[in-house]
């Protein structure tokens, strides 16, 4: 809320007579109404113009919203508060229930949400709230099968195009699913015994009683109510979720509030004179005095300091008021790390912890944590937020914001966390538990996998090449050295040690013939070819041909120089600009410029390219390494005299112009 000369309007809609028999079901909305028109009226709260609609006919009722929205001004702010029956027709249009309201003809005996969606978005107030603290059920015919099935959402009634023409608007209701059923045109009641609105009676209590100003800064912010709301409503009624929309800029300040965590010290009198004094140097060192008051440790006399310094932002002339919003803007809330991301936890674990601290003089760490999430934790410690994650939600991955609000503004830290499913325990009847190895039944024997592995047997015991071919790769297999020789012909050994000395002869023969060096190709001298071929070589001549073509349009423009100076000797009406013009001396002097500026950045890029030492060992050999260099040095030395050369001409002929 501030305090310009914004008007404020409230237009309270409470329904609980109906002539619809199976409607008579609701019993707070008038005394809700009454008591919120009494705290939003209150000019010591809200200070609210308060409208009452109470029991009127659908028709009656339109008019009013249509009334209360159309003629506001941009900085008009407009509260709207909906105590009734909503209802769902078979197609899925969300409807307001009147007094007057028949849930077979709702398209004519109610109040459509699109209808007070269309009066928000007409409308040129720029901050509206809209509460909407209604029992959904749905009205269909008896017997009819619903279109849109399931429960029903209230805010995508209210979703699409932006509503209002400013900072825009929010929705908050009561609850977002369906709560009472009909059958036929009865409405049955799920609930045990109707209740008074918690809700209401939430909002009421928040604003009077000034315990929805969450952070104590004397005020009441649409967000803070919010949140108080949500906690007593969970509180008293753990089925009955609040739920929120909104699409605003900034806070939207719904009353005051006596809750002031800090009040202000008043600034000494002589800095109080300082700041009222003509002299404008004066005033800057009452600036200087208040920047470092807001640094004290006493929060009561850096707040005195920190409103000082506003009013003067606010009054002063600009120069003095810039000076004193640069100081405003040195103490700010300043949390560090502004994003945590807890990474991966899995589900129904202890909730995982990680500190935000908060930096600055002690009014700038005087501030109060707001999670945006429900699965968000805040709490403060000494040197900043401890901030956790309820691993309670999810699966999935996770992403919401920390808002940090003081007396001096606040700031945002978001945090992000991907929650896991939750590990199935070994005595789940779903548990997944590896399979012990099995002891081997008779006449059968142990799977291959449990079979530990067998050592290779001594070389004396294992069997002969001439028994065992071995097999050659294609190409290389020879068959006559698979062939026992015509003289020895191939036996078994015999068994006992007699056999040893008969089995070393053919051992050693076998690493003759399986030991052999195996051919390869002779290594390749040739590398494979390079990706940028000559890239340096070619480089190094397209900086040469730039130098000499720099040169070259170096003379032209030197020789024109040379005769628009001999025309304008010759001939004093004329001018030196008129002669240049003539002879064209700025054409090739320009050219001679973007030359040799280019010759002298490729001259770089080809000498980079060569010495990098993986590059020249690569691409390049001794041949094309020579040249490059020799053709770089040449086009540095006709580019570096011509840029200068053409630097002098120009700088000359700007000096004669201004003195012809």
């Amino acid at each position: 809320m501030t305090d310009t000369a914004e008007s404020r309007y409230a237009l309270i809609i409470a329904n609980d007579s109906y002539q619809d028999q199976g409607l008579r079901q609701l019993m707070s909305p008038a005394q809700d109404a009454e008591a919120l028109a009494g705290v939003l009226g209150d000019p010591r709260i809200g200070g609210f113009d308060v409208q009452i609609v109470r029991n009127e006919p659908s028709h009656a009722i339109s008019m009013r919203l249509d009334d209360f929205f159309a003629d506001r001004r941009p900085g008009d702010t407009l509260v709207v508060h909906f105590s009734c029956h909503g209802l769902k027709s078979e197609s899925g249009e969300l409807y307001f229930a009147a007094s007057n309201t028949l849930p077979r003809r709702l398209a004519s005996t109610a109040v459509p949400a699109d209808f007070v969606r269309r009066c928000m978005s007409c409308t040129r107030a720029r901050s509206i709230a809209l509460f909407l603290d209604c029992c959904y059920g749905g009205a269909f015919p008896q017997g009819a099968v619903a279109r849109a099935a399931g429960d029903v959402n209230v805010l995508e009634s209210f979703a699409g195009e932006k509503l209002g023409g400013g900072r825009g608007w929010a929705v908050i209701t009561a609850s977002n699913s369906m709560e009472y059923a009909f059958e036929g045109s009865e409405l049955t009641q799920t609930a045990a015994v109707p209740r008074p609105s918690v809700f209401t009676s939430a909002l009421v209590s928040g604003l009077a009683t000034g315990e929805a100003d969450l952070d104590e800064d004397g005020r009441i912010s649409l967000d803070e109510l919010y949140e108080y709301v949500f906690d007593r409503v969970r509180q008293e009624n753990p089925h009955q979720t609040p739920s929120r929309s909104v699409d605003m800029q900034g806070d939207l300040y719904l009353a005051r509030s006596h809750r002031r965590r800090i009040a202000p010290s008043p600034v000494p009198d002589d800095v109080h004179a300082a700041m009222r004094s003509p002299d404008i140097y004066t005033r800057r060192g009452a600036i200087a005095e208040l920047r470092a008051r807001m640094e004290n440790a006493d929060l009561s006399v850096a707040v005195g300091a920190r409103e000082a310094l506003a009013e003067m932002a606010r009054k002063d002339i600009r120069a003095v008021a810039d000076e004193a919003g640069r100081a405003l803007s040195e103490v700010t809330v300043n949390p560090y790390p502004t994003r945590l991301d807890f990474g991966p936890v899995p589900r129904g674990a202890p909730p995982p912890h990680q500190q935000v601290r908060l930096l600055g003089p002690p009014l700038a760490r005087s501030c109060a944590a707001h999670p945006k999430a429900d699965w968000l934790r805040a709490a403060a410690t000494p040197d900043g937020i401890d901030i956790s994650v309820d691993t309670s939600a999810g699966p999935g991955r996770l992403s919401g914001d920390v808002v940090l609000k003081g007396a001096v503004g606040e700031e945002l830290v978001h945090v992000e966390a991907e929650v896991l499913p939750a590990p199935v325990s070994p005595e789940s009847p779903t548990a997944v538990v590896p399979a012990a190895p099995r002891a081997p039944t008779a006449g059968k024997p142990p799977p291959a996998r449990a079979r530990p592995p067998v050592p290779p047997p001594p070389a004396a015991h294992r069997p002969t090449p001439a028994r065992t071919p071995v097999a050659q790769p294609p190409g290389r297999q020879k068959p006559h050295a698979h062939k026992p020789g015509p003289h020895k012909p191939a036996t078994p050994p015999k068994a006992g040690p007699a056999a040893a000395p008969a089995a070393r002869p053919a051992s050693r023969a076998t690493p003759r013939r399986t030991q052999r060096p195996t051919p390869r190709p002779p290594p390749s001298h040739h590398p494979s070819p390079p990706t940028r071929p000559q890239r340096a070589p070619a480089l190094a001549a397209v900086s040469l041909g730039l130098s000499v073509a720099s040169l070259i349009t170096l003379v032209l423009a030197a020789i024109a120089a040379i005769q628009a100076v001999e025309a304008r000797v010759y001939d004093p009406r004329t001018t030196l600009e008129d002669e240049a013009g003539r002879t064209g001396l700025t054409g090739p002097l320009v050219v001679s410029l973007i030359t040799a500026i280019l010759a002298l950045v490729v001259v770089s890029i080809a000498r980079n390219s060569l010495g990098s030492s993986a590059a020249s060992a690569t691409h390049y050999t001794e041949g094309p390494a020579h040249a490059t260099g020799v053709l770089t040095r040449t086009a540095k030395i006709i580019a570096a005299p011509t840029l200068v050369l053409a630097v002098l001409i120009l700088l000359v002929y700007l000096v004669a112009r201004g003195y012809a």
